[in-house]
């Protein structure tokens, strides 16, 4: 396969930079060769920047590695690549520097017009798991209604856990938060990785902030993760859908994982969750975890699915996002 198309990769990902340094510029110029992608890039550069002035922030520098994951040619000598881009974003706001980071997956098409030396993308797709499960994703109850759970328990459910309720347990926010950074771009091998992973992310966070399993041997009740029995995989709804999680914060107890709904993200401490309906429908698709705050005491949050570390709270920039986007803020309880 001829390498050559790679150079336009590089100098699409050198105006990936500049696109999110200077978004309301032109700068997808020769590597994106069809008027409607550029015309896209140009409509989101506009309303990142604005994004960028109401957040009152000064973009610095951002830096861009890219991975190609799988490549195929067609018939036709179009080379199709799958990348994964890593970008650290540099901003300053109140005078302190801020960085961002968060990895986003891309299915690029190469062409090679009439057999020429220049090679050009002739097509962008963007997997947007962070609002429509994929094949294979733990998306709904119903699609995991089949699923039954092991019956004896496996390495979460310790004596401590399955026995009387443990009153009065603090939770450690900044373990929470820590573990958050840790794994923000990996997978920790003590669990199951899902293809929509955000929720089961989450879950761990807190978890290992000390909030204790709430084991009822029923995936429609609880909060529990029971791991590997024999071949299966045990867990309830709660610990790995957005939108049962959900259900599970805004329900009443007397102990255990608690939480309290707040109306603005500035009332959110570390460890706090922030979930996400992007159409506006009541259906909750997208969690995240707070792990710092900007200088203005803004949450910063982390993620999975698409990797994210220390990103604006509100997900402006993310390709799920649209003007119907509602939130909802969980202000974990300090005593669980």
């Amino acid at each position: 396969m001829d390498q050559k198309w790679k150079q336009s990769l590089y100098v699409y990902v050198d105006q990936c930079n500049k696109s999110r340094v200077v978004p309301e510029e032109e700068v997808f110029t020769g590597a994106l060769s069809e008027p409607g992608i550029r015309l896209g890039q140009q409509q989101r550069g506009r309303r990142i920047a604005k994004w960028y002035s109401d957040r009152a922030i000064t973009p610095r520098r951002c830096e861009t590695g890219v991975k190609v994951l799988r490549t195929a040619q067609r018939d036709s000598g179009d080379v199709i690549a799958e990348v994964a881009l890593h970008s650290a974003f540099y901003y300053e706001k109140g005078g302190i520097t801020h960085r961002e980071d968060k990895v986003e997956r891309e299915r690029l098409t190469f062409a090679n017009a009439n057999g020429s030396t220049g090679w050009t993308i002739a097509g962008v797709e963007r997997d947007i798991p962070e609002k429509v499960p994929r094949k294979g994703a733990i998306a709904s109850p119903a699609e995991l209604s089949g699923l039954e759970a092991p019956t004896f328990p496996g390495p979460l459910l310790s004596r401590r856990v399955l026995g009387p309720s443990v009153r009065d347990v603090r939770y450690r926010r900044e373990d929470a938060a820590a573990y958050a950074d840790r794994w923000w771009n990996e997978n920790n091998p003590e669990f199951e990785t899902f293809a929509v992973d955000c929720t089961n992310y989450v879950s761990q966070c807190l978890f290992a902030g000390g909030a204790p399993i709430n084991y009822t041997g029923k995936r429609e009740t609880g909060w529990w993760y029971k791991g590997y029995v024999g071949n299966q995989e045990g867990w309830s709804f709660s610990w790995a859908v957005s939108d049962s999680l959900r259900r599970y914060l805004d329900g009443e107890r007397r102990n255990g994982l608690r939480a309290e709904t707040v109306e603005r993200p500035e009332q959110l401490m570390l460890g706090d969750v922030i979930q996400y309906d992007w159409d506006g429908d009541g259906r909750f698709q997208h969690s995240t975890i707070v792990t710092a705050f900007d200088a203005g005491g803004m949450p910063l949050v982390n993620a999975h699915t698409v990797p994210s570390r220390h990103r604006f709270w509100d997900y402006r920039d993310s390709y799920a996002w649209t003007e119907r986007t509602a939130y909802r803020f969980f202000h974990i309880n300090d005593y669980l």
